[in-house]
This record gives C-alpha cells, structure tokens and sequence, in this order.
C-alpha cells in the first residue's frame, strides 16, 4: 500500500510540474525582506553563475520525503545554511539537468542513474552571490545510501513532504544580516531553518505539490 501511495503522489506531482507554475509569486512571499532592495543594485548579467540544484524525492516508510544538506561553514555567502544539493554549471556539463544529477551525487552520493527527472521549477535568481539556479525535482525510488561530501557537507536532512505542505510549517524570523536586522520568512523542521533562496523555491514546489497525509510521520 505504501508504494501505490507513493506513485501516486509522484505522478500527481509530476502533471503538476507540466502546468503552468505559479513562479515569483510563490517564491516572493519566502523572501528575505532585503531582496528586494538587492534586485534594485543587481540584475544578471554576464557574470552571472549558471546554477542548478535537486529537489530529490524518495520513500521514507512511505512517506514522500525531501533531502536537503547543512552546508559546512566557510567564508561565503551561504556558508552553514541548510540548501539543496547542487552547484555551478560545469563545461562538461551539457545541460543544467546534468548539473544538478552531477552535483547531486558528489554531494550526497546519490547515484545519477537511480534519479528520474520529473520537470522543473521556476528559475531563480539569488543576487547577494550572483547565482542564477534552476531548480529540478527528480525521484528517487528506493531510500538512497547516502555519502555526504565531508568538505562541503555538515549533514543530511531528510523531511517529509506532508509536513512542509501545512500552513503552519512557515513562519518568520528576525537575522541579523550584515548588522541589519531583516525579516526573514523560513520552513521550520525539527530545530532546522530552511531560508533564503532554498525556501524561496521550496515555497513554489510545495505550493504546486499535491497534499498528502503523513503515513508514517506524527
């Protein structure tokens, strides 16, 4: 029963990624309250860092479950925030959906020909590290064994989709950010805060994702 309910959801969600998607307005009302003024100073450009990322899906005691990474702190930009796996485009990459199943697996050692791409979402750019990402959602069929990149990898995360759909997984926040408080929108899990562009885009995947009961999840 738990695999029939899990194909089911992966083909209602798949027709939905066919659809037209709701874009930047489901991924403005996760955004930092600061984006705004950054888009007024910063537009791609020929510099812009092609990038892309994974949404991967996969059976969780049949439940459809999520898997985001803790980045390791480091002096950047996203240093220690929880992400997507994923990364730049690379030149031997031929396409962006390349990227994200290449990045996927040297991150978190998800095996590229186990991931069935199901579409994509709406592309989004993040101006604080001039990044243009799109976002690809892909399944995975049976639970993957991970092998997290300990360089860029703190830990896995595995969340369940049925609790990131209900309304009260979203909430706000004041961060601090470059000695300037700002209202920050994020996903809460567990004791995690998902936020910043992975919120933004996990904003359009749950708003076009079917809602579903947790099975096994309270």
């Amino acid at each position: 029963m738990s695999n029939e309910f899990f194909n089911d959801y992966i083909n209602a969600l798949r027709k939905n990624l066919h659809k037209p998607l709701p874009g930047d307005e489901s991924q403005r009302r996760m955004a930092p309250a600061v984006r705004a003024r950054l888009l007024n100073h910063s537009k791609p450009d020929e510099k812009t860092k092609i990038s892309a990322v994974l949404l991967p899906i996969f059976p969780n005691n049949g439940d459809p479950t999520l898997v985001f990474i803790k980045r390791q702190t480091y002096d950047g930009f996203h240093s220690g925030q929880i992400a997507f796996p994923g990364g730049k485009k690379d030149k031997t990459d031929n396409t962006l959906l390349e990227t994200a199943l290449r990045e996927t697996w040297e991150e978190v050692g998800i095996v590229q020909e186990s991931v069935t791409i199901l579409g994509t979402l709406t592309p989004l750019f993040i101006p604080v590290s001039n990044h243009l990402v799109l976002p690809v959602v892909g399944v995975v069929w049976t639970k993957p064994q991970f092998y997290p990149s300990l360089q860029e990898v703190e830990y896995i995360i595995e969340v369940p989709i049925c609790k990131l759909v209900q309304p009260d997984s979203r909430t706000v926040k004041t961060l601090v950010l470059d000695n300037e408080p700002v209202s920050t929108p994020y996903f809460k899990w567990d004791k995690e805060m998902i936020w910043g562009a992975t919120a933004m885009i996990l904003a359009e995947f749950t708003d076009i994702s079917p809602i579903i009961p947790c099975q096994n999840h309270v």
